[in-house]
């Protein structure tokens, strides 16, 4: 439920407003170098507040490793890295308790976990869990030798220039959706399998584990629908697999096929808006309207691009360890 991969696993935990934050990962080979030092770039890179029109709420997220690395060396046991809660405001969350944000899992996790749930700053539905998947991702993309792994904004409400986009955000007073879009180099070909382990389902699963995503479209995506199978088809062009388009993506029968994999998430609004809006009371029943406290992105995609690639990187990881153990097992 709190966990994904086969071989290279993560497990997250923690709540936004809890004491910490953290992530399990279990199957990294023994040998890795990992120092503190390595985290740093990636998680200034999810931190808010650095950049316009993200939250104000700021945290240290310095990585402190509590098991799995000696000497700085992975030991081949689970490593164990966690991130301290230190800049909350839970009583913005106390005078909304009864009525569910529209847009948020108020609402539903209060139906599943019975009222028990904690509450504050969305609780384990909160984004701030993605600290640890970053984490994950700088100790992935290091197993990663030679591959690349980018992604960016390229698009915010609409426009095509982020900036100019998140002007309608701060003219409407509003929040706003953006789409990401990330790319692959020097992925070898043969990662993935046929249907439910497919490359595309793998990285699918985790893409929509980050807050906010509302969908995923490999190479040409939804625009294939409007296309011929002439049109579409990717010509091979060499015993590599090189191709001349690329309209798949690099992936191909759920396996990647040496080309790069390029692929774009849809990330909706932040939910939480400034505007004023109506909603249930829980205990009155009645509707009310009211507008949300507290500290939030006005384009929560803002920080994505940095969860993205980690998320790719620790399917990529748990897929090229899945390859080496059959190789392995086909030479023995």
């Amino acid at each position: 439920m709190n966990s994904f991969g086969s071989l290279f696993k993560v497990q997250i935990f923690g709540e936004s407003h809890g004491p910490l934050v953290g992530i399990i990962i279990d199957g990294c080979p023994a040998g890795l170098n990992i120092v503190s030092e390595d985290f740093i770039t990636d998680l200034e890179r999810r931190k808010g507040g650095l950049q316009k029109g993200t939250t104000p709420r700021k945290e240290e997220d310095l990585p402190e490793i509590k098991s799995g690395v000696f000497n700085n060396n992975s030991t081949g046991f689970p490593i164990c890295i966690l991130f301290q809660n230190n800049n909350v405001r839970s009583s913005d969350y106390e005078k909304q308790r009864s009525i569910p944000r529209p847009g948020h899992a108020d609402w539903v996790a209060h139906q599943k976990f019975g009222g028990f749930e904690d509450y504050r700053g969305g609780g384990h539905f909160s984004a701030r869990l993605t600290t640890g998947l970053v984490a994950a991702g700088v100790i992935a993309k290091k197993l990663l030798s030679g591959i690349s792994i980018h992604a960016e904004i390229i698009e915010v409400a609409g426009e095509s220039d982020p900036e100019k986009g998140l002007q309608k955000a701060f003219e409407a007073k509003d929040s706003v959706g953006a789409i990401v879009e990330c790319r692959v180099d020097a992925l070898p070909a043969g990662l993935g399998e046929p249907y439910f382990c497919s490359l595309e389902s793998m990285l699918a699963q985790i893409i929509f584990s980050i807050p906010a995503v509302r969908g995923i479209e490999f190479g040409t995506g939804f625009a294939a629908a409007r296309m011929f199978g002439s049109q579409h088809n990717d010509a091979i062009l060499n015993k590599e697999g090189q191709t001349k388009t690329n309209h798949a993506g690099g992936i191909v029968g759920g396996i990647s096929n040496g080309n790069q994999l390029v692929f774009r998430i849809a990330f909706k609004p932040t939910s939480s808006t400034p505007v004023a809006q109506q909603s249930l009371n829980w205990e009155s029943g009645a509707q009310e309207k009211f507008s949300i406290s507290g500290r939030h992105d006005l384009c929560v995609a803002l920080r994505a691009p940095v969860i993205v690639e980690a998320a790719t990187a620790i399917v990529l990881a748990d897929t090229m360890l899945m390859a080496q153990k059959l190789k392995n097992v086909l030479l023995a």
